[in-house]
């Protein structure tokens, strides 16, 4: 009612001074409306630090999380935006009377920002229902950052049509139909986004990666932890601090290792081998075997193992005094149940999954003698320390059993021979 007043004094006056009438009714239907948007602005101005500020501390005392994250995401920022378009909507018709033109521009353009700001509102709602999604465990196994992108590029999607209908005075049904000529490039526009969707639907289906899954591509370069799955893109922080980002299809159309199977089964695999020089191995004299017996780990093997033979070659009547007739124990024999027993009784090792002490097909550098075993120790350090005191143990050990080490022979081995280089 003050606004319609000072509307009328503000014409009476100007018909007073000689203007015309329709320029006396223009003057109040602008200064009306001027005075109608500034009232509405310190309106919501007040609106915004009063509401705000309630949210804000009836958010601090709840327990809760939604509301916390609805607020960091500036979900209520944006709503309280739609008041000021709202009103100004309400009171344009009533106050422009006398500028049909303008008013409908005005209007298109406040319904156009009402869109805008409800799509930003809805776009801070889905922001925080991921926050609050990634605070439940299932976030690790189901990520759903993807799906939310795909449907807010549907919505921003189907909010410009809208935008444009309003703007060009059309029927947003008659802009979609017209969006079949503009598929072909609609589809190479969306062409990743299309691709991450049907990859990250692949790898979400078939749980191929979850974030913090340990995977290796080498095409990439990528080895290391999942950090996020969006909808084009996975972010990979490598081992050294780098991040590889790794396209979502293909994970699906190209090779990748995960290590999470390793992780899940509470071991992890030690695979290695020493070279045993084959110079040194012999079969066991009896000063060998009275000193292997005083090994605390193979004794009982050794007495086993030489009764055995004994009634072995007793039944078969082997002439002893030639060492290849018959059975006999040799050093690297020994040996290799020496490794499994010091294995079993290393409390770092799984005794319930694949163990394995064996020899590899010799070669030029001698006879492997492969580990095979799994580590109740993932973690990487602490797996290489496991993995280190083992190999430190064999390499000392193999020279009680009176074998050696393969190793190519360098500069000071040829010194300490006598043997000198030609110049």
């Amino acid at each position: 009612m003050i606004l319609l007043q000072m509307g009328t004094t503000l014409k009476d006056w100007l018909i007073k001074k000689g203007f015309s009438l329709s320029f006396a009714d223009g003057s109040r239907d602008v200064t009306d409306f001027v005075i109608a948007f500034v009232l509405i602005m310190a309106f919501y101005y007040i609106l915004r630090y009063g509401v705000l500020a309630l949210i804000r501390k009836l958010t601090r005392k709840s327990s809760t999380t939604w509301d916390d994250a609805l607020f960091s995401s500036r979900f209520f920022n944006k709503v309280l935006l739609l008041v000021p378009g709202v009103m100004v909507g309400f009171v344009a018709p009533l106050t422009l009377t006398e500028f049909p033109d303008a008013l409908n521009r005005l209007l298109q353009f406040t319904q156009i920002f009402i869109v805008i700001v409800t799509l930003l509102a809805i776009n801070s709602f889905l922001n925080a229902i991921y926050e609050i999604y990634q605070g439940y465990e299932v976030s690790k196994a189901k990520p759903i950052k993807g799906y939310l992108q795909v449907f807010k590029i549907i919505l921003f999607l189907v909010g410009t049509i809208i935008a444009i209908a309003l703007l060009l005075g059309k029927s947003p049904i008659y802009l979609l139909g017209g969006l079949g000529a503009f598929s072909a490039i609609l589809l190479l526009i969306f062409k990743d986004p299309i691709l991450g969707l049907v990859g990250g639907i692949q790898l979400s289906a078939n749980d191929m990666v979850r974030p913090g899954d340990w995977i290796v591509q080498p095409k990439s370069g990528a080895d290391g932890v999942v950090i996020e799955i969006s909808l084009t893109t996975v972010k990979v922080q490598n081992w050294d601090k780098t991040i590889t980002t790794v396209p979502t299809y293909s994970l699906v159309s190209e090779s990748f290792t995960n290590y999470r199977g390793m992780e899940e089964s509470g071991g992890r695999r030690i695979k290695r081998s020493i070279n045993i020089d084959m110079n040194s191995v012999k079969f066991c004299s009896n000063q060998m075997m009275d000193r292997f017996r005083k090994i605390k780990l193979v004794s009982n093997y050794v007495d086993s193992k030489e009764k055995e033979l004994s009634e072995f070659n007793v039944s078969n009547k082997i002439d002893n005094s030639v060492l290849v007739n018959g059975r006999r124990q040799t050093n690297l024999g020994v040996f290799r149940a020496y490794l499994t027993a010091y294995l079993k009784n290393n409390s770092d090792i799984r005794q319930d999954m694949t163990f394995l002490v064996r020899q590899l097909q010799p070669q030029e550098s001698g006879i492997p003698m492969e580990i095979y075993v799994f580590s109740k120790v993932q973690e990487w350090a602490g797996y290489e320390e496991v993995q280190s005191d083992i190999f430190d143990h064999i390499l000392a050990s193999i020279p009680e059993f009176e074998l050696q080490v393969f190793q190519n022979p360098s500069g000071a081995d040829f010194r300490k021979s006598g043997f000198t280089l030609p110049s």
